[in-house]
């Protein structure tokens, strides 16, 4: 295919494009995403389509090797924070999804997007075939023409992202704001009605702590959980058909009741335990596994699960036990039970008197802005009451927590105005803006058009990744 090699001006957007599905590190697939087959080379379903081991581990290459692109040297370090197994199924989402769409890729655009990645060219700047195969060889460890398909289907998620994401525009009032996020900072005043606060007041009795158990019983249920045996089976460097049918010897002879340890132990390997593990947690020494998830909730006690591949490794489960979904009696988590009272006392507590500051703040700005004084309000309705530095957008504020919040909050309030109340994780918070430090608009006016485009990527990799949520929320249905 590429034989005929032309120069043309790198497309550094397609990875743009897909680092949509690198980036997010942390996304999990929902259970639903593999269904258990009786087939011992399916995966998993997409849309009721069997997807089989060997497309599942052609999208886990892919992923891989995007990853690579994107992180380059960095890659090692970054693969230990990335679920690339989790996105190798989104991979395939979208490619049914490009599929059902009739969406295609051209030898000659998969060709063109190959010819201009500047790591395959020579110092001159033209492709070299030479670093081509050493890079796929040395750094991809993949053949040319699984490359190239690879290749061919990025091209086509390059092209859904344009489809769905065509129609997002941005306002000149879109693109300030993001501006004012980087460049603007803010500092504040605040009073605090916090949670912690009030909690060593509160001394429930046993008639408390035993009412509240009875009308809150489901708050302290355990989830279902699993404990399970495995063996890892290293499978880069190995023949795909040879290791299907090596797993596929191994599942027979353990359908034939052979030792699971003496299995491992014929392979130089020894079998390891997870210990429990809730359905919603990830697996012990192993990491999120969506295959995994949803096959053990149908596994009985004893059985074996389809080979799993992740981390290029092939992993062999055993259910060794199942615990269902319990709720443990008071006797036996009193001490839970006195907490979380403690902690819902407290917080209507803190949200009363926090209430009742900022009815009085707001009072007192109506009748005169200046006379506003958070610190003299916050004593009066026993909150805390403090200043903070100027931070910007994004920033973190010592002894408070994230910024996002409270300083899109301070965009909408005028001198001396206290906010409405502000519920955060830890209780609730009032705030005025103390000082401001306006970004320079001569500097906005002229890097404008530049920043423009940056916010319209980040507005379509926003939209793309609801399109994608919203995909997994409707592929989980069938």
């Amino acid at each position: 295919m590429l034989k005929q090699l032309r120069h043309k001006k790198t497309r550094k957007r397609l990875l743009i494009i897909l680092a949509i599905i690198i980036i997010p590190a942390f996304t999990f697939w929902g259970a639903s995403s593999a269904i258990r087959s009786s087939q011992e080379n399916i995966a998993g379903k997409i849309f009721g389509r069997a997807v089989t081991l060997l497309e599942y581990k052609d999208a886990f290459e892919g992923v891989k090797n995007l990853a690579i692109m994107q992180f380059g040297d960095n890659y090692p370090e970054m693969q230990k924070r990335l679920n690339i197994e989790a996105q190798a199924w989104e991979r395939l989402l979208l490619l049914y999804e490009a599929q059902h769409r009739g969406i295609r890729a051209t030898d000659k655009e998969v060709e063109t997007t190959i010819l201009n990645y500047p790591f395959f060219r020579d110092k001159s700047g033209a492709f070299s075939e030479r670093s081509y195969n050493e890079i796929l060889r040395y750094v991809f460890r993949t053949k040319a023409r699984d490359f190239e398909e690879q290749v061919r289907k990025n091209v086509m998620l390059s092209k859904l992202f344009d489809q769905v994401t065509k129609e997002i525009t941005v306002t000149d009032k879109d693109v300030e704001l993001e501006y004012r996020k980087g460049n603007e900072e803010i500092s504040l005043t605040y009073a605090a009605g916090l949670t912690a606060d009030f909690t060593a007041s509160i001394v429930p009795s046993a008639d408390d702590i035993k009412a509240y158990y009875a009308a809150n019983s489901l708050q302290f249920r355990l989830p279902l959980s699993f404990n399970m045996d495995y063996i890892a089976i290293a499978g880069e460097g190995k023949n795909e058909k040879s290791m299907q049918e090596y797993l596929k010897n191994i599942i027979s002879r353990l359908k034939k009741k052979e030792s699971f340890e003496a299995i491992a132990k014929e392979m130089g390997n020894s079998v390891k335990e997870t210990g429990f593990f809730a359905e919603t947690d990830p697996i012990p020494g192993i990491g999120w596994s969506p295959q995994v998830s949803i096959m053990i909730f149908k596994a009985k006690q004893g059985e074996y699960l389809p080979p799993i591949f992740a981390d290029n490794k092939y992993y062999l489960f055993k259910l060794k036990e199942r615990k269902e979904p319990s709720i443990p009696e008071l006797a036996t988590i009193p001490d839970k039970v006195k907490e979380a009272y403690q902690k819902e006392k407290a917080l209507e507590i803190a949200k009363s008197k926090t209430d009742s500051c900022q009815a009085k703040l707001k009072q007192d700005f109506m009748a005169n802005p200046k006379s506003v004084d958070i610190d003299k309000a916050a004593k009066e309705f026993g909150l805390k009451s403090g200043q903070t530095l100027p931070f910007k957008f994004g920033s973190y504020i010592e002894g408070i927590g994230a910024s996002d919040t409270f300083w899109l909050y301070a965009q909408t309030l005028k001198d001396n105005e206290p906010s409405s109340v502000i519920t955060t994780q830890n209780g609730f918070y009032i705030i005025a803006v103390k000082s401001r430090t306006p970004f320079e608009a001569k500097k906005y006016a002229e890097t404008k058009q530049e920043f423009s485009t940056k916010v319209l990527v980040q507005k379509q990799q926003e939209y793309f990744a609801r399109f994608l949520y919203e995909l997994k929320e409707k592929a989980q249905r069938y």
